[in-house]
Order: C-alpha cells, then structure tokens, then sequence
C-alpha cells in the first residue's frame, strides 16, 4: 500500500475518531448515543484494516473482526435496554 494512502486514510479516520467522540459526548437520548458509538467503532475497525493492511500481518483484523463481533451483540443490548427502558423483562 502506498504510504500516501495510508497516512491520508489514517489522518482522515483520525478526524472521524475525535468528531464521533464529541458526537458521544454531546448527544441527549440514549438512541443518539448508541449510534454514535456504534460509529466510534466503525471507525476504529477502519483504523484496525488500515493498519493491517500497511503491515500486511492478520494480527490486526482479527482484533478488528472481534471488535465487530462484540459492538454488534453490545449495540443489541443497548438498543433493547433503551426501549424498555430497563434490563431484559
């Protein structure tokens, strides 16, 4: 991969972190802040493919497939316990 590439795709998804952490922060309902983390890891499993894919070891998707895995079963909780408005009834 082009270091041109790497370095813009990672200044650019750096941008992307410290816009989604204020989103985070700012956001008032609990749906608001359940997506913006759901982004936040978008955008860190983004970070995880670029590094993989400059250092051309697994090490890194692997970590980053995880992360997946864990965000989409956290963001299902969320989402519920935000509709009920409490634990699993």
């Amino acid at each position: 991969m082009h270091d041109v590439v790497f370095y813009g795709g990672i200044a650019w998804l750096t941008l992307l972190l410290g816009v989604t952490v204020i989103l985070v922060a700012r956001r008032g309902s609990a749906a608001g802040r359940i997506l913006a983390l759901d982004l936040l890891v978008l955008v860190l499993i983004g970070i995880l493919a670029l590094y993989a894919g400059q250092t051309e070891r697994s090490y890194s998707l692997d970590a980053a497939l995880a992360l997946a895995l864990l965000s989409f079963v956290a963001t299902l909780a969320a989402a519920r316990y935000a509709e009920d408005r409490g634990p699993y009834r």
